[in-house]
């Protein structure tokens, strides 16, 4: 492990939890040290529960695989090997998910996670329990956990809309917040927090958010914010990826960016860490990858069944052959042991050779060896179930086609397709002339053949209106796959409520948010939930 590594490792582990008690407002103190007066030796560790907290996003049952199999891109069917669970992942592909499901709960008990420990820091910090360190001025250290809050906020107001505005430890219970509520106090928040904050990209910096990392937060919310608000804001996203380009820079290869030793990637601008035993789940070989594919990297663990996470088959089918990302991307064809011998199923294909195809029959029941699994984030050898791979959150090639879809969107297709071209050229370098995109090209529809998937087939086309600039949504396919940006996407190009794929339908405007979880709604009268459900 690299020193950096160590670094921001440390930092999360170092981090102490203080809870109230639930039962009694008036709850009885049995020591002389409280969460107000509590003085902290390493006040960079003080804030580090707030970061930390970050890596329960990237479960199976957690936001990371609702934002990919809710869309177009993913699906986690079930096979001979279990996978079902009641029916709680073929609910998100169908979009008929609801109250009840884990996911949902987990994701919304994260996010408010986050912000409970955030306003609690904030108040210390204000109070001076906390002090900032050395060198640090008091307002930059507060405004660092203000813009980790609006992150988790951003988040609440992307996936939830309407939802508890919370920014104190009060213990009041919280009434709802409009989505525009929310997006304009992220807005507010994160551009005030921006003066202050550190330009530093160190490794101190690493895994935190510096103004680059700010900047690259509100990008994304400007980015959607016609989304939340109404109202578009291509010129003010635009102006943010102005101020981060040039600071940053692409990988040569685009695999570096996702392997084990990624923390000195340049592409990278906001991380958040991971390391397979001191600060552990990122695990997405285990819910994807075939229990056999063990032997392909002498693994310590062994991967859950036959794997379930895998790529819609419509989408694979829009990749150029041509498109490294492909590969890099997807785990396809015959599988073998380290030593070469071919891996073999265990279920329907029992003692065959493992071969993964890509087509699908449907999204809801598959065969052990049918789907390209996940291939993008490398599973070193001898890996643990827990792999130590940074996630890359915020990413400079996303900064470049941001900007390329503000300039798109407002009239400025030529300098769109050059920058899309940039971060094409590291994906076709066996075919340079392939990487070129046009503004004619942007202009055009999605070569994504939409519609309803039974025994293989499209059997029911559904809508098959243009997607406005199709050829750029497919582009950031490629680009983001397996990063959780898919399903911001397909809404914000109008695909999620509008299109079929595979097993699913659309379910209505309404399914572009999620339902507040039921044990939330229960125990607080105040809050109502999401139209629809």
């Amino acid at each position: 492990m690299k020193t950096i590594k160590n670094t921001v490792v440390a930092i999360l582990l170092s981090s102490t939890v203080f809870t109230a008690c639930k039962n009694n407002l008036d709850e009885t103190v049995f020591s002389d040290v409280t969460s107000s007066t509590y003085k902290y030796d390493n006040p960079n560790a003080a804030i580090g529960i707030v970061y930390a907290n970050m890596r329960n996003l990237f479960s199976h049952t957690n936001y990371y695989m609702l934002q990919e199999t809710t869309s177009d891109e993913l699906v986690m069917p079930a096979n001979a090997s279990g996978w079902d669970d009641g029916g709680i992942y073929k609910h998100m592909h169908l979009h008929t998910y609801n109250s009840l499901d884990p996911q949902v709960s987990n994701m919304f008990n994260t996010f408010y996670s986050g912000i409970i420990n955030a306003n609690r820091i904030i108040a210390q910090i204000q109070t001076d329990v906390i002090k900032p360190p050395t060198g640090v001025s008091k307002e930059s250290f507060m405004a660092e956990v203000q813009v980790a809050r609006a992150f988790y906020y951003w988040l609440v107001c992307d996936n939830f809309g309407n939802a508890p505005l919370v920014t104190t430890t009060d213990k009041t219970l919280p009434t709802m917040s409009s989505r525009k509520d929310i997006y304009n106090f992220v807005v507010t928040e994160i551009n005030a927090a921006l003066p202050k904050l550190s330009e530093s990209q160190d490794k101190a910096m690493y895994g935190r958010f510096n103004k680059w990392a700010a900047k690259a937060l509100l990008a994304n919310v400007y980015l959607n914010a016609g989304i939340y608000s109404g109202e578009t804001k291509w010129a003010e996203c635009l102006a943010q990826c102005n101020d981060i380009i040039g600071k940053y820079s692409l990988e040569n290869n685009y695999s570096d960016i996702f392997k084990t030793q990624n923390e000195n990637s340049p592409e990278i601008i906001f991380a958040i860490p991971f390391d397979q035993t001191l600060a552990q789940g990122f695990f997405t070989e285990m819910f994807s990858w075939h229990g056999a594919l063990k032997g392909k990297k002498n693994m310590q663990a062994t991967p859950w069944g036959s794997g379930s996470a895998m790529g819609v088959s419509q989408f694979i089918d829009t990749y150029s052959a041509n498109d490294e990302r492909l590969t890099d991307t997807w785990l396809m064809g015959p599988q073998f042991a380290v030593n070469g011998s071919p891996l073999l199923g265990s279920y329907d294909q029992a003692g065959k050779p493992l071969n993964f195809t890509k087509d699908l029959p449907n999204g809801l029941f598959t065969g052990e060896s049918e789907g390209y699994r996940m291939n993008k984030f490398e599973v070193q050898l001898g890996a643990m179930n827990n792999l130590s791979n940074d996630f890359p959150f915020f990413r400079y090639g996303q900064v470049l086609l941001m900007k390329a879809e503000c300039l798109l969107r407002t009239g400025d297709a030529v300098q769109a397709a050059a920058l899309v071209t940039s971060v094409r050229n590291r994906a076709f370098k066996k075919a340079p002339a392939e990487a070129t995109v046009t503004a004619a090209d942007l202009a055009k529809n999605s070569v994504y053949k939409y519609g309803y998937v039974d025994n293989y087939k499209i059997t029911d086309a559904g809508d098959q209106a243009v997607v406005q600039y199709g050829k750029l949504l497919d582009e950031l396919g490629y680009e983001f796959a397996w990063e959780g940006f898919r399903r911001r996407d397909d809404i914000r190009f109008g695909v999620y409520t509008k299109k079929s794929w595979l097993s699913h339908k659309p379910q209505g405007d309404t399914k572009i948010i999620f339902p507040l979880p039921e044990p939330a709604l229960n125990s607080n009268p105040n809050l109502k939930q999401n139209p629809g459900y």
